[in-house]
């Protein structure tokens, strides 16, 4: 089994998932407003490393049954234009 990864590994992992989110943490305030609430890098930051090192493990873990219905969502994702999509492909309703 590989090491857990560390708090510098956590925090550089969760900046590059939020900067390619387009979320700049730096935009957050360094020392807490109890005005309005806005959690603080610091906060933001700790609650990520968190999550990231907890749970991302149970939910890539998970997958659909190949028989149930869930599957057959994911193997068919819902389409924007369906119609659109359907004449390209042939499958259009002929009415």
């Amino acid at each position: 089994m590989s090491e857990p990864p560390t708090q510098e590994q956590l925090d550089a992992y969760v900046r590059t998932r939020l900067a390619l989110a387009g979320f700049d943490l730096a935009l957050l305030p360094e020392e807490t407003d109890p005005d309005t609430g806005v959690p603080t890098r610091a906060q933001v930051l700790a609650a990520l490393r968190s999550f990231v090192a907890a749970t991302p493990g149970a939910i890539s873990g998970w997958a659909p049954s190949a028989d149930g219905p869930e599957y057959a969502q994911q193997a068919a994702p819902p389409l924007l234009y369906p119609s659109i999509t359907e004449a390209w492909t042939g499958k259009a309703d002929p009415r």
